[in-house]
Order: structure tokens, then C-alpha cells, then sequence
């Protein structure tokens, strides 16, 4: 069991998300970074989809009440169980009793906005509609429904039969599969349906401008500056179904990404869609900075979602190594 010791807006349970109910209006939720999720997981012999704490607020902390294996991926936030520091996308092993902070996103050209605190057997919260995943715009999934607050108390569950010792980690994948551009985060991108309806003018400044992530962003979408972007006639739709990545612009001419937690359904018109390889990417970007978007083709993007799997696949190997050479003794 773990204690929440911090009292930070937005930290939430989350897992890999709701998937196949858009069409009932419930939206995917889930990890902003599920390659973090995912790795994290995989570190403690847990199923890639059990539930962790996604913390984007920092300092954070907690307290943990019975002995317990973790892992800690995404951002690098100068972890410390107890006066001892924790490296980056590494497990470890915590007594009861000790505590672990988490402190500021270490500053560079790719340094992450989220934390993924992982636990052995996985965070222990009711499934509904098919993920533990928290959606706070309906309240329900999570722990209550809601972000937690401090004093409030989690149960891991029942580690699997592969679950082992912690103390070894993983290289980030964005070491291990970089994506910048003039050093910024770049996201790739396809053409959405109403790409062709905005003017040659904004086409190039969609490509070529280092858009900022405002402070009105968050999990339900991301809100850009730049350029506006204008289309060649006026655009009226009727409201039709969207999922996350896809990229609209309101009357503004300022885009918006929308995330993991987008509702359903919208009516802007869409200019194009950030490729599902690369959403990680996008959730790790930090409020403030500057993005660049990267226009792709539908084989680039099959290709870097390969890409994805290859590297998920490494990190399964090299957990089942290690947990093999615990077992036996090496």
C-alpha cells in the first residue's frame, strides 16, 4: 500500500486507456506516454496495461506502507527513495516506511512533463468499461473517479508469476528513438480531411513554424500559438467523431491538439493528425515549449509505429533476462 503525501492537481490512476465505446461517447483516457506506462510495467513483470499514477504536477511524493517492488519512467524529475537518488526509468525496491519524491523535470532539449510511478502487481482500482484508467470528465475509473489527494491510500495488486526483484532499467525512447527538429520536439503528421481547404500560406506555416504549447493545454488538448492558420474559404461542419491526435482549428486560426482525454465528437475543421507513433512524444512536451510538425506518409507512420513494437519488444527481453539471472543467482 502507498500513501499519497502530496496534494497535486491532475496526478490520476491511469492505464493504456478505453478503447472501442467512442461511438456510446466515452472517450480513450489513458496514459499520455504509453510507451512509459507500458516499459514501466514491463520492468515488474506486470501486464503491459495495468494501472500506474501519472503525475504531471512536481514535487510529488509518497509514502510507502508495506514493502514494495516500483519502476519510474518518463520524465526525469531527480527521483530519491529517501535520501537515496533513484536514476531514470529504473525499478527499485522500497521498505515500509520509506518515501519517494519526485522532484522538478530536469531541465534539456527533451526533458518530459510526466512521471509514470509503477508497482508491482500494478495499481489495484476497479475496471470499468474495460480499463482502470481515471476519466475525469465523467468521473468514473481511477481511484474514484477523481485526481488524487493527499492521504489518499493505494493497493498494488497481486505481482504476476514473472514479477521479480527491481534494480535494473531501461535506455528512454527518446534516447533510443530520437525526433527533433532545429532542437525541438518534433510529432509527425498526416493530412487530415479538410487539409486542402486551408490556403497554400498556411500549409507552409503549419510545416515551418515552432508552434508553443500554451498554458490552456492539458489531457483534453493541447492549445498551440503561432501563425494563423486560415482557410480559403469558410468552413462550417457538422459535429463528427475525433480521437486524440487529431489537430483542428477553430475560427482563431490557432490549432488544438486534441489528447488523451478529448471528448468524442467536434465540429472544428481538421488540418491534419499527429501519427499514433509518435502521441508519446507529444504527451511529454511541456507547457511552454515549442513544437514542430513534420509532415509523413501513411508508410512512414506504419514504419514508426514498427519502429514502437521493436523497441517495446527490447524492453520485454531485457526484463526477462534480468529476471532470469535473479532466479538464477547470476
Amino acid at each position: 500500500m502507498i500513501e499519497i503525501l502530496s496534494d497535486n492537481a491532475l496526478t490520476t490512476v491511469q492505464d493504456l486507456g478505453r478503447f472501442g465505446l467512442l461511438n456510446l461517447g466515452v472517450g480513450t483516457s489513458g496514459a499520455m506516454d504509453p510507451l512509459a506506462l507500458a516499459a514501466g510495467n514491463l520492468l515488474l513483470g506486470n501486464e503491459e496495461n495495468a494501472a500506474a499514477i501519472e503525475v504531471q504536477v512536481f514535487p510529488f511524493a509518497v509514502r510507502f506502507h508495506t514493502p514494495c517492488c516500483f519502476a519510474l519512467t518518463g520524465a526525469d524529475c531527480a527521483a530519491r527513495l529517501d535520501d537515496r537518488p533513484l536514476l531514470p526509468w529504473w525499478s527499485g525496491e522500497a521498505a515500509a516506511g520509506q518515501v519517494l519524491q519526485l522532484g522538478l523535470p530536469t531541465s534539456g532539449t527533451w526533458r518530459g512533463s510526466r512521471a509514470y510511478l509503477c508497482l508491482a502487481g500494478g495499481v489495484e482500482v476497479p475496471c470499468v468499461l474495460g480499463s482502470r484508467s481515471t476519466q475525469l470528465r465523467g468521473a468514473f475509473g481511477g481511484y474514484e473517479g477523481r485526481a488524487l489527494r493527499q492521504g489518499d491510500r493505494l493497493r498494488a495488486g497481486a505481482p504476476g508469476a514473472g514479477a521479480g526483484p527491481g534494480g535494473f532499467g531501461v535506455v528512454p525512447p527518446a534516447l533510443a528513438m530520437p525526433l527533433l527538429s532545429e532542437g525541438m520536439v518534433a510529432v509527425r503528421v498526416l493530412p487530415a480531411a479538410e487539409y486542402e481547404r486551408f490556403t497554400p500560406a498556411s500549409h507552409d506555416a503549419f510545416r515551418s513554424a515552432a508552434w508553443k504549447i500554451t498554458p490552456q493545454s492539458d489531457r483534453y488538448g493541447y492549445r498551440l500559438a503561432g501563425p494563423r492558420l486560415e482557410p480559403v474559404a469558410p468552413i462550417e461542419l457538422r459535429s463528427h467523431g475525433i480521437v486524440p491526435g487529431v489537430i483542428q482549428v477553430p475560427h482563431g486560426g490557432q490549432p488544438i491538439v486534441q489528447m488523451r482525454d478529448a471528448q468524442p465528437s467536434g465540429g472544428y475543421p481538421k488540418i491534419a493528425t499527429v501519427i499514433d507513433a509518435d502521441l508519446w512524444r507529444l504527451g511529454q512536451a511541456p507547457i511552454g515549449s515549442r513544437i514542430r510538425f513534420v509532415e509523413t506518409s501513411w508508410e512512414e507512420a506504419l514504419a514508426a509505429l514498427d519502429e514502437t513494437a521493436r523497441w517495446l519488444d527490447k524492453v520485454r527481453w531485457l526484463a526477462a533476462l534480468q529476471r532470469g539471472r535473479t532466479e538464477g543467482g547470476a
